[in-house]
């Protein structure tokens, strides 16, 4: 008769409890107000995506609520992921808003909002929260930077002078960064601040050509691996597809 020692099991799953508190994921995604490739507006399938992605912190743009339409995507899809969400509108009007959002299943500490705005261009902003994942404090952004090149690079400014590491905190921006092209010494030193980032294609979803949406990781030994989710659904349900990060807690 083989007699099992519970000793050893009780070790294993605090070793296995252990190892999972030291590693969490994230992701960024700009579900085009979920409206896919067919040109449907579906929230469900965003949805779908979001539940496969498996994320612990989600950065979501071009999120669209208007009430006279009773289209409500942040409601819709805090309910059906089960996760928190927070808002970071970036235009408003009288029946609707419209922006960046913030889903995640860990602790909110603290929400600020940063605008981002240039003039004679589309409100801009981002979203800076602090989380307590792991029993670590953890510097989360969800932005979406402008289309101009001149315009990107002063909102880039803008977030690296407020973004100032501290050496015990994690520090991640999940981003639409919409940067078309190759990136050159310039656009390197501006993303300096924000640590390090792996640059996937993700747009458009049907046959990605350019790596637009980012996720950037300070300290850069944190980031582990980024990876661009292309299962069936997200190739459908926005023009976009979503990027995926594991990131390391302890270091």
């Amino acid at each position: 008769m083989m007699i099992r020692n519970p000793t050893p099991v009780r070790e294993t799953d605090d070793h296995e409890t252990a190892l999972h508190r030291s590693y969490f994921s994230v992701a960024s995604y700009n579900i085009h107000q979920a409206v896919g490739a067919d040109g449907r507006r579906d929230r469900g399938r965003i949805a779908t995506v979001l539940k496969q992605l498996e994320a612990d912190v989600i950065g979501l743009q071009e999120v669209d609520n208007n009430s006279e339409e009773q289209i409500f995507q942040l409601d819709y899809l805090a309910r059906e992921t089960g996760l928190k969400a927070i808002a970071g509108p970036t235009m408003r009007r009288r029946d609707s808003d419209y922006g960046n959002v913030l889903l995640t299943r860990h602790r909110i500490l603290d929400v600020r909002n940063i605008d981002l705005s240039v003039p004679r261009r589309e409100p801009r902003g981002a979203i800076d929260v602090d989380l307590e994942i792991h029993g670590r404090t953890v510097r989360v952004i969800v932005t979406h930077l402008g289309l101009s090149r001149r315009e990107r690079r002063r909102q880039a400014n803008t977030l690296a002078e407020l973004v100032v590491p501290k050496r015990d905190r994690l520090v991640i921006v999940l981003s639409d960064w919409n940067e078309w092209r190759p990136d050159g010494r310039r656009s390197r030193l501006r993303a300096k601040p924000f640590g390090k980032c792996e640059r996937l294609r993700t747009f458009p979803a049907w046959l990605p050509l350019f790596a637009l949406d980012r996720i950037w990781v300070w300290p850069e030994h944190a980031l582990i691996e980024t990876r661009v989710h292309r299962q069936p659904p997200a190739r459908r349900a926005s023009d976009h597809l979503p990027v995926k990060a594991k990131i390391h807690n302890r270091f």
